[in-house]
């Protein structure tokens, strides 16, 4: 386990692999911040939003990025930034959190409510051209998104269940249905949060306060645990020029000074080789 880099995120999240550019593109959602790195360059650079940023999404066949701030879903490119959706706008304490596309370039994003109000948020799913639509009512703090190699089957988590979650996934209309529990997570073990799959179909995701990371098999077995230096750690993609390389954000959020003075790694991101490659990153098809 090796830290990637570390430009001290107060609660780095959302990471994705840009096989463009060669970059890993992430947040520091509170601090407002969208990072952009280069492994094989170290060069880094870092953009400053007004408020909270929760995602960064390239687009499929234009420049710029889909951002996640606050209520708010946008695109931000040479042209400046354009506002493509606003939700729950009469529920403050909520904001957008976890943001992925799937194989066709539509957007899903889901909500979260900062005081874990139960059922005051939802999924949202965005095709290009189109109107933002409820997908998933009555979560609570909507985190981890992702699809199966086939992508016939989309995984889901809402923290506060504790479980990943599964559906049958039409691709043509991004529909879903017969939703299921695949994975039950033992409080005492961490918050499920962000989730990738590898192209076996296993199943990564992060423990946050519980200082690891699981594979699960697509049946729901626990396949491997394996323990991180940080307490919090927040969301892994798969990332490298050979999909082989295993990038993990975290956080210092709500760590106490004493467990900042024993974590000089929290806030950085971690990289390990998991020996398993994993998927392509989906963009934006608006």
């Amino acid at each position: 386990m090796l830290p990637a880099i570390d430009v001290g995120d107060h609660l780095g999240e959302g990471p994705h692999w840009d096989d463009r550019s060669g970059e890993l593109l992430w947040v520091d959602i509170t601090e407002g911040r969208v990072h952009a790195w280069s492994p094989a360059s170290g060069h880094v650079r870092t953009e400053l939003l007004s408020g909270e940023v929760s995602a960064v999404i390239p687009r499929a066949s234009a420049s710029g990025h889909v951002v996640a701030a606050g209520h708010r879903l946008a695109i931000r490119d040479g042209k400046g930034e354009r506002t493509l959706a606003i939700v729950e706008q009469d529920l403050q304490d909520n904001r957008f959190n976890d943001c992925k596309c799937d194989p066709q370039g539509r957007l899903w994003a889901g909500t979260m409510s900062k005081r874990r109000a139960p059922g005051t948020a939802a999924v949202y799913r965005l095709s290009a051209g189109g109107e933002i639509e409820r997908v998933i009512a009555d979560t609570t703090l909507s985190n981890g998104l992702a699809w199966s190699p086939h992508g016939d089957t989309m995984y889901f988590i809402d923290s506060t269940t504790q479980r990943i979650d599964a559906f049958d996934f039409d691709a043509p209309t991004g529909d879903v249905s017969d939703r299921r529990h695949l994975v039950e997570i033992d409080p005492d073990d961490g918050l499920p949060d962000g989730m990738t799959v590898d192209a076996e179909g296993g199943i990564w995701v992060c423990l946050f306060g519980g200082a690891a990371i699981r594979r699960y098999t697509p049946d729901g077995r626990l396949d491997a645990a394996i323990a991180l230096p940080t307490t919090n750690p927040t969301s892994p993609v798969f990332g490298g020029p050979d999909l082989r390389t295993l990038y993990i954000t975290t956080a210092r959020h709500r760590l106490t000074p004493d467990q900042l003075a024993a974590e000089p790694l929290a806030g950085a991101v971690l990289t390990l080789g998991p020996g398993v490659q994993g998927l392509p990153g989906n963009r934006f098809a608006g």
